[in-house]
């Protein structure tokens, strides 16, 4: 009896069952081999090798790397960018993915006993889009306000920085537009490029500039095509606050005396970049008594700017540097109570005061150029007023414009 009852499970098992639909035991399913996908990205001071050593042999690796390097240079890793490898069901090479940045990747496959390696590259779709918004307390906060990042802030700012010092000149009410040339992968938003045409008003002044490739490469102009670049930025700083202006008395608030304070103060925090206001010469770089930290650069025209309190030096003296440069970083070192640039201005040797000092006006547009600038200058203009979004276009495979 015993004997009848093994047989009868046993044949069981060779019968194929019907489950009802209402059972929680689901019917048998084949065993299917799976890849084993391993995703990850870049973190600091890390190696293809370190990446991928818990999964592949050294020299596995090595002849991914070996495989890939006519396309692209698995050593240059940049920290953030994500990678990912596929292994077999028994644990050999399938696939590695690098992302190169937002449109290239490179895909390193295993093709029977060989390697090949590709680049795929996508498309950022381009669309000039327009912005505006009302100065309430900050320019950060009016672009975000207007539903725009903070990165579209500083691009505007760096339009205007040498018309319009950010730092101290705003008001409440003061307004803007623009165009900007917006960049999108797949639908959605990756970046800004560069802005088209800007509008800022600041009172009863009105400033206008547009993008126009002159003899210097892409720039901004105003209307007139005078360059909207200066010989001297307004600030050193893109983003701070006066603490202490321009006088012949003040009161020290270390040497507890009443003495000139012939520069600036912008208040910022420690490790803020400091740049040149012009082109020019680094004349002095290092520790000077009261000043702690200082640059002093030398520029034409009788014209010399000093840098103090740093908290580190980045030029040496005898460097040439382009206005803009970063010379070093705020600080609080010397006689100082805390961290702030002292910023000031020379004159043929004479100080005198940075917030009003009237740089000599830039060159205009060669005549030969104004006819084509003209025609640039009405289609940017017109991009103001033009409906949301204006015209799609396919961008080239280039980085966004503040990134170049």
């Amino acid at each position: 009896m015993r004997r009848a009852s093994a047989f009868f499970a046993f044949a069981l098992l060779l019968v194929p069952h019907h489950f009802d639909p209402w059972m929680d035991v689901p019917p048998p399913l084949a065993v299917v081999p799976s890849l084993k996908v391993f995703e990850g990205r870049v973190v600091p001071r890390s190696t293809l090798e370190t990446l991928l050593r818990d999964s592949l042999s050294r020299e596995s690796i090595h002849r991914v790397v070996t495989t890939a390097r006519p396309v692209y240079d698995l050593a240059r890793l940049s920290v953030g960018r994500p990678f990912a490898l596929t292994l077999g069901p028994d644990g050999i090479f399938t696939s590695f993915s690098y992302g190169i940045d937002d449109l290239r990747t490179l895909t390193v496959r295993r093709q029977g006993d060989d390697l090949s390696a590709a680049l795929e590259t996508r498309t950022y779709e381009s669309r000039v889009e327009q912005a505006s918004g009302v100065i309430r307390s900050s320019l950060f906060g009016a672009v975000t306000e207007a539903g725009e990042q903070d990165q579209l802030a500083m691009d505007l700012a760096a339009v205007f920085e040498w018309d319009i010092d950010f730092n101290t000149e705003l008001q409440k009410g003061d307004s803007f537009r623009l165009s900007v040339q917006k960049l999108y992968l797949e639908g959605r938003f990756a970046a800004y490029g560069a802005i088209q045409a800007a509008e800022f008003r600041r009172g009863d002044h009105v400033y206008k500039a547009v993008r126009f490739d002159g003899p210097n490469g892409p720039e901004y102009f105003t209307p007139e095509g005078l360059p909207v670049r200066k010989p001297f930025l307004r600030s050193p700083l893109k983003f701070s606050r006066i603490s202490s202006g321009f006088t012949h008395a003040r009161f020290h608030p270390i040497l507890k005396t009443v003495r000139p304070h012939l520069g600036v103060d912008f208040a910022a925090p420690v490790g803020t970049p400091v740049r040149s206001a012009a082109d020019g010469v680094v004349v002095s770089a290092g520790w000077e008594g009261g000043y702690g930290k200082v640059v002093k650069l030398r520029h034409s025209r009788g014209l010399d700017t000093l840098y103090g309190h740093l908290s580190r030096i980045d030029v040496r003296p005898g460097q040439r540097v382009g206005q803009g440069t970063l010379i070093g970083a705020v600080g609080s070192t010397g006689l100082s109570t805390g961290p702030h640039l002292d910023y000031r201005i020379l004159l043929k040797g004479v100080y005198v005061n940075p917030l009003k000092l009237t740089p000599p006006p830039p060159e205009p547009l060669p005549k030969a150029l104004m006819a084509d600038f003209g025609l640039a200058r009405d289609r940017a203009l017109a991009t103001l007023d033009a409906p949301a979004p204006a015209a799609v276009q396919l961008a080239r495979n280039d980085p966004p414009a503040h990134t170049r």
